[in-house]
């Protein structure tokens, strides 16, 4: 009551001398408001269902069942993934490899490295929720509806994927050899991502036959893995940095710095299809053709786009129900790819 009161006279001394108002307040307000304003890109009706679903706290808990599933899925696909090191995975996602060099290189090693690897999602989630100063607040009732935009999100995708790589004859895929130290995992190839393992070199060299889960699975969980941990990679870090690059440090203008960070993530996230970084080792995993790579590169631009319009949660979940309508579609409608 006693700041109203005390707001009320600087108003009232302010008409007294002559009408103007005291500047210092109100710029100090525009200020905070610009600076709030920097955490997401657009500012929806506040507290609407736009508004509520960009947060970062709705995409940690959005996103929290498909972690689980695919941490249970890939242990179903490894029954050894317990018991082993995590380096010869069937269908691991090579962003989620890449977390796990990373901590690896810190000490985590066996089973804490497994559990930490997701942990980190939901660590750099909760630490975007804290310094995005948005609501906390949760209507679990809005991930009903999450879902489906997500799958309508997709759609055009898919329809862009069946339009672009049409090819009569595609190339066989390139054999994998003990030597190789990354090599595709049978039926974990869609449009959009591919996911690769790295094999043991001590089963190889015993000759001890893996088995396989059926590919369709492996492509769904795999898919999953590819949604959450390249879109943790290649948007939520990396244009994250490219816009502390372009708009902080070099100063330019936000709407070039957004343009330019969406194009290189989306460069970055096409090129690392075809030239791996795996195990201290660059690789070619995929011969180069023109019309993945445009396809990559126009999903990564997409991709870039929801996440700058509707935050990570909305973009990961697109990028997974894609996967998961690509691997339907490739194994229902065109025979498993053949």
């Amino acid at each position: 009551m006693a700041y109203l009161l005390a707001e009320q006279e600087s108003l009232s001394y302010g008409y007294e001398q002559g009408g103007r108002l005291p500047e210092r307040r109100p710029v100090a307000r525009r200020k905070d408001k610009d600076k709030d304003s920097r955490s997401q890109l657009v500012t929806y009706l506040k507290d609407s269902y736009w508004d509520r679903t960009s947060r970062p706290i709705y995409a940690l808990l959005y996103l929290l069942g498909f972690l689980i599933f695919y941490e249970m899925g890939t242990i179903l696909i490894n029954p050894e993934a317990l018991s082993r090191s995590l380096t010869d995975l069937q269908g691991r996602v090579m962003a989620f490899a890449w977390v796990q060099e990373i901590l690896a290189l810190i000490g985590f090693s066996g089973r804490t490295l497994w559990i930490a690897t997701p942990l980190v999602v939901v660590v750099i989630l909760f630490a975007f929720q804290i310094t995005s100063r948005t609501r906390w607040s949760i209507h679990f009732k809005d991930f009903i509806p999450m879902t489906f935009e997500c799958i309508l999100l997709a759609a055009p995708l898919v329809v862009l994927s069946l339009v672009i790589n049409r090819t009569p004859n595609p190339p066989p895929p390139p054999v994998p050899t003990a030597e190789n130290v990354i090599h595709r995992t049978p039926g974990a190839e869609t449009a959009v991502g591919v996911s690769w393992s790295v094999p043991s070199l001590q089963a190889a060299s015993q000759g001890a036959p893996r088995k396989q889960a059926h590919p369709l699975f492996v492509e769904i969980v795999t898919g999953i893995g590819a949604g959450i941990y390249e879109e943790l990679i290649f948007r939520l870090v990396l244009i994250c940095l490219l816009m502390l690059l372009f708009q902080d440090v070099l100063r330019m203008d936000k709407s070039m710095a957004i343009l330019l960070s969406i194009v290189l993530s989306a460069l970055a996230f096409s090129i690392h299809h075809h030239v791996g970084f795996i195990a201290g080792q660059f690789d070619t995993l995929e011969r180069f053709r023109w019309q993945p790579f445009l396809f990559r590169t126009l999903a990564g631009a997409y991709f870039a786009g929801l996440f700058a319009l509707r935050g990570f949660g909305i973009a990961a979940g697109t990028h997974a129900f894609y996967d998961i309508i690509a691997a339907v579609l490739k194994y229902s409608v065109m025979g498993g790819g053949q």
